[in-house]
């Protein structure tokens, strides 16, 4: 009985091999965009520290309270509001024998995304102003459905495709047909809420002012969206 396996017929390539008549330039078609930032992320870490648990959340517990109904008070220009990390930690004593707690000290982690950037400085340094309470960001990003990502693809494309028309025009030919458009990266260098190397950083500790902080003064830092393809033609004989 014959093999089937070595009887079947060989796979039919996907892409027609290029020949004398009809050859084939692959290109790479790469863009770089700059944008104004969509959105900005700030981070809050609201802490408390107490001689005993029970006062330690409390205390905890009615400051992250006053942060969350400042950054509420802005309505719409808030677009996301979420508490992380939340942790009580006993402290023990350094000196003496045993295992003697100190202090318990508490924390909380809130995120705030601002699509309204003229709320952004007040609302930044009215946070650091407050009891305990830390204020590192703003992390400036596009929005992952923003149209700047589809725009730097579509603009790689055209570039692929001025590319390969100037190289078969080189050489006294000219595209005639599309045999593959492979998409090998378009993203912008920080995704949906990175963290980048530099962040600016406000911070408040002790007693609330007396007096409303005032605004900071922020300039939104431009995003970069990159795309690139691959794409290969067939062309019509050069000459040569």
């Amino acid at each position: 009985m014959p093999d089937t396996d070595t009887d079947a017929a060989p796979p039919t390539p996907t892409t027609p091999y290029a020949t004398p008549e009809q050859p084939r330039v692959a290109v790479r078609g790469e863009a770089r965009i700059e944008f104004d930032p969509e959105i900005a992320r700030i981070g809050i870490t609201i802490s408390a520290r107490g001689k005993d648990r029970r006062t330690a959340l409390e205390d905890l517990t009615r400051r992250n309270s006053a942060a969350l109904d400042l950054v509420k008070s802005y309505g719409q220009a808030v677009e996301k509001l979420e508490t992380g990390a939340f942790s009580v930690t006993p402290q023990l004593t350094q000196h003496g024998r045993g295992e003697r707690i100190h202090a318990y000290h508490g924390r909380v982690h809130i995120t705030a995304v601002l699509g309204d950037f003229t709320a952004l400085g007040e609302l930044t340094t009215r946070l650091a102003d407050l009891e305990l309470t830390h204020v590192t960001g703003p992390w400036w990003s596009l929005r992952p459905d923003s149209p700047a990502h589809g725009e730097a693809r579509r603009q790689a494309v055209r570039e692929a495709v001025q590319r390969a028309r100037e190289y078969a025009d080189a050489i006294g030919g000219r595209l005639s047909a599309l045999i593959e458009l492979a998409d090998i990266g378009a993203e912008a260098p920080t995704p949906a809420y990175p963290m980048p190397a530099q962040p600016g950083a406000m911070r408040g500790f002790g007693a609330a002012a007396t007096e409303t902080a005032p605004a900071l003064d922020l300039e939104p830092q431009r995003q970069t969206v990159y795309a690139q393809v691959n794409a290969r033609f067939t062309m019509t004989p050069p000459k040569l």
